[in-house]
């Protein structure tokens, strides 16, 4: 037995959350939090370990999946009649006894479950276990507290378990037992706008009555927003029926007067006073909340508080400005947390300032947006890659309330992407390019192979230089520019002077040196080498369907008939690309080489679905499909008025664009290169730091930056307490979705798609491939786990290059997160599939299997079934 006095956050295995709050609650001036105290975890411990059965059910219940509603309903109502069955101990009968006594033993109260792995920052738990109100008298409170630990086991509890991955034997149950207030009005104040996440706006949801009414969904309640101390939005509902207690005990649901219906709840004072309140909660747990507050008399009760668990973190700064964030993820097609490892080596090699939120990072374009220079070259080069984003940043300057207004003479530096020289259209310009990639991340291997220790971290870090130089070389970034500006002088010209749209999207199919595209060609030539051999094939579909992992099955496919040939092509892949995966610009993120398991998926699908030579067949077929739109083009344009002329230049652009659209693909394949060379040197490290006992697990490295592992390496001391820590906000950070735009605020700005044209119903995005295409959907969020049939199209979350491999089984392509020049794009339109990329929540409005026709040259989405 625990008073509310004795209660504070450190607690909560004590307690659980609910009751740990209640605790701190208390301990707030001017927080009237009525009086109370709690049942421990250990009490529950103890009946719990009285259940009949209660191991052998537990063990059948960690074995259930989350989608087998049938065990786990049979399974969990089996648990709570043990546990409600159990008598409660002579001297936990005395405890409570004795705690009613001094509050009023026929006084009524609230009898509340909490959880130890409830109300907490990175899992709420909201509603998952019960609670009683206005339960009047000792054995009355004693029934209802069983109830409650029972309720640890309730099927939608339970259910909430298995699908975030809690373990069902850590989670304890405690119980508060609270006196009752019986409330005039009662509801809910989130002190961050729970629509825009905006931290500056509070919103009061108020009805009459127990609050149980709006929680329940019984009434609507009247809802106020409040900014800067002052009520700026008041919708007042119609209140027809409100919760109120029973006088035997229990409550129950009345009708409201009808004078009464429509009267607000609050007055503004009133919410403003209770606003007050809650930033001094906010101010106390140190982020957020959602609080649960009754009204009686003119004295605000306040019964709950816990953390809103949906918001996006917003990144902290050390200024009172104004700051605006764009999300780096979108750009790169890796919107997944990383990890502090992958954070920070990624920071140390762009160039840009980045800040982190969420295991996310983001750049703050207020700044830029500053001027209207700034604001022009910003929104303009965004706006290609990204319409929503371009649509987020414009409603933020329209506002007017939020950025700086600064003359172009104060603007700081403005982003890259200023007009470059020009270049000839020289094919050898690339392939020297290419060439000093492949010669300095072979000189890096070499170096360091020898390299242990503080040295290894050092020329690491030294290397990193060495990658930027290379990564942003001038002569690089006008051969990625000159390719950019040449499609859509194309699509814009050619448009123009013909009606064509997206014409470059044809004329670069096949091009030379896109590294990206020759993986995905690379591996249907993998699959000519294993076809022919039965046993390989069976092999390997053991391999899948055993959910092996690793390179073990490797040193297996020799002992085959067709094994040697088999272990050597797939050797061979690996040494060209195994250092790819998805989310690569994490380095943490399990590369090909380190688990090749995770490409036979796509191997079985190319063995299944192409005949021998689909790899050079299918570059020959992109390669007539562009010479032959070239001609028909160039035809028409010289049927033009001065065609000649018009003809000439255009074929002047598609020379160009084939000589340099293939080279914007390496930079990244050879920081991916580099990445992997610096990963395998960093294993080697943890191991000798695991055998050195400094480590716990090999995989600690990753929860350390950069720069904190430069230091244990060189102390040979480490914070596991530090490691432990991250290791639990990266957990958290990967359940959450992060924002293409969001403020200092923490107000994610939303924009919007302009497609006047897409019909009713079509799921718009941002085109990026032409073409349309009909076909079954596949949805699919692990390449791994990919099953597909030619002529399915491809739905997921976004693709970055380790997804290749899986375009030239498909007929199209729809992504959540994409733009323009995205490598997913770029692949597409050289594979001459149709795609739609940006699509909100595709993976969700998009059911796997059901017809769905592409419009890759407007933008849109059909769903046909």
């Amino acid at each position: 037995m625990m008073g509310f006095e004795h209660i504070d956050s450190t607690n909560i295995a004590d307690v659980g959350g609910k009751g740990a709050h209640l605790g701190e609650l208390s301990r707030i001036d001017g927080i009237h939090v009525p009086d109370g105290f709690c049942v421990t975890t250990e009490a529950f411990e103890r009946v719990v370990a009285e259940a009949p059965s209660i191991d052998t059910q537990l063990d059948l219940l960690s074995r259930v999946k989350p989608d087998d509603h049938a065990a786990i309903r049979t399974l969990s109502a089996e648990i709570r009649r043990g546990v409600e069955s159990v008598a409660v101990p002579g001297d936990l009968v005395a405890a409570i006894s004795e705690a009613l006594a001094r509050l009023g033993e026929q006084a009524s109260y609230a009898v509340r479950s909490s959880a130890t792995a409830e109300d907490l920052p990175t899992a709420s738990f909201a509603g998952q276990q019960d609670s009683y109100l206005n339960v009047v008298g000792p054995a009355a409170v004693f029934r209802h507290v069983r109830r409650c630990w029972a309720s640890l086991f309730t099927e939608r509890a339970v259910t909430y378990r298995c699908r975030n991955g809690f373990d069902h034997r850590k989670i304890r149950m405690a119980v508060v037992v609270q006196q009752m207030v019986f409330p005039d009005a009662a509801g809910i104040l989130f002190t961050a706008d729970p629509v825009t996440s905006n931290r500056k706006v509070a919103t009061v949801e108020a009805g009459w009555g127990l609050g149980e009414a709006l929680v329940s969904g019984l009434v609507a309640g009247d809802v106020y927003t409040v900014r800067d101390d002052q009520v700026v939005t008041t919708a007042v509902a119609t209140k027809t029926r409100f919760v109120q207690a029973s006088p035997g005990g229990g409550t129950q649901d009345a009708p409201i007067e009808p004078q009464r219906q429509t009267r607000p709840a609050l007055t503004d004072a009133q919410v403003m006073r209770l606003v007050r309140l809650g930033r001094r909660i906010e101010g106390h747990f140190g982020r957020p909340q959602d609080i649960e507050w009754c009204l009686a008399g003119d004295d605000f009760h306040i019964v709950q508080s816990r953390p809103i668990t949906t918001l996006f973190p917003v990144p902290t700064t050390d200024d009172q400005e104004n700051h605006l964030y764009v999300s780096v993820g979108h750009q790169q097609m890796m919107t997944d947390a990383m990890k502090p490892l992958g954070l920070s080596v990624w920071q140390l090699t762009t160039p840009r300032p980045m800040h982190e939120a969420g295991g996310r990072l983001f750049v703050d374009v207020a700044p830029v947006l500053a001027t209207p220079a700034g604001r022009a070259s910003l929104i303009g080069t965004l706006g290609k890659s990204d319409p929503l984003i371009r649509d987020a940043l414009h409603s933020v300057v329209d506002r007017g309330d939020f950025l700086r207004s600064l003359p172009d003479e104060d603007a700081g530096a403005l982003p890259a992407g200023a007009a470059p020289a020009l270049i000839e259209s020289d094919p050898s310009i690339v392939t020297q390019l290419i060439r000093h990639h492949q010669e300095s991340v072979a000189a890096l291997r070499h170096k360091i192979q020898s390299l242990s220790g503080p040295a290894l971290l050092d020329f690491i870090l030294a290397d990193i230089a060495e990658l930027k130089r290379i990564l942003f070389d001038p002569q690089g970034h006008q051969v990625i520019m000159a390719g950019m500006e040449a499609t859509l002088w194309l699509n814009d010209h050619l448009e123009a002077w013909l009606g064509e749209k997206s014409a470059a999207d044809a004329l670069t199919q096949s091009v030379p040196h896109n590294v990206t595209s020759e993986m995905g060609l690379a591996l249907l030539d993998v699959a000519d080498t294993i076809r022919p051999h039965a046993d390989v094939v069976t092999f390997l579909h053991r391999v899948v369907d055993e959910g092996r992992e690793g390179d073990g099955f490797l040193n297996e496919l020799p002992r085959l008939a067709g094994g040697r040939e088999a272990h050597d092509a797939i050797r061979g892949y690996l040494d060209a690309y195994g250092m790819r995966c998805a989310g690569e610009i994490d380095i943490t993120r399990t590369r090909w080489s380190e688990n090749p398991a995770m490409l036979v998926p796509a191997i079985l699908g190319n063995v299944r679905n192409f005949g021998p030579g689909a790899g050079q067949r299918h570059f020959e077929q992109g390669l007539q499909e562009s010479r032959r739109k070239e001609q028909e083009l160039l035809t028409r344009l010289r049927a033009l008025p001065h065609g000649e002329e018009k003809a000439e230049e255009t074929k002047r652009m598609i020379d160009r664009v084939r000589t340099f659209a293939g080279y914007r693909e390496y930079p990244k394949y050879g920081m991916i290169s580099r990445y992997f060379v610096y990963k395998q040197a960093l294993s080697r490290e943890a191991d000798r730091l695991v055998r050195s006992g400094i480590l716990r697990e090999k995989d600690d490295i990753f929860f350390l930056r950069f720069q904190e592992l430069q230091e244990v390496v060189r102390t040979n001391d480490v914070d596991a307490e530090l490691i432990l820590e991250r290791r639990e906000a990266f957990r958290s950070h990967e359940a959450l979705t992060p924002p293409r735009v969001f403020t200092s605020d923490g107000e994610v700005i939303t924009g919007r798609y302009r497609c006047e044209d897409a019909p009713t119903g079509a799921l718009v995005g941002l085109p990026v491939s032409a073409g349309t295409v009909e076909g079954r959907a596949r949805v699919v969020m692990d390449m791994a786990r990919a099953h597909l049939e030619e002529g399915d199209i491809l739905v997921t979350a976004y693709t970055d290059p380790s997804w290749t491999p899986l375009f030239v089984a498909v007929a199209g392509l729809v992504t959540e997160v994409g733009g323009l020049m995205t490598h997913g794009a770029v692949i597409a339109r050289e594979y001459g599939l149709p795609a739609v990329v940006g699509v909100e929540q595709a993976t969700r409005l998009i059911q796997d299997g059901q017809r769905i026709r592409v419009h890759g040259t407007e933008g849109y989405v059909e769903i046909l079934e």
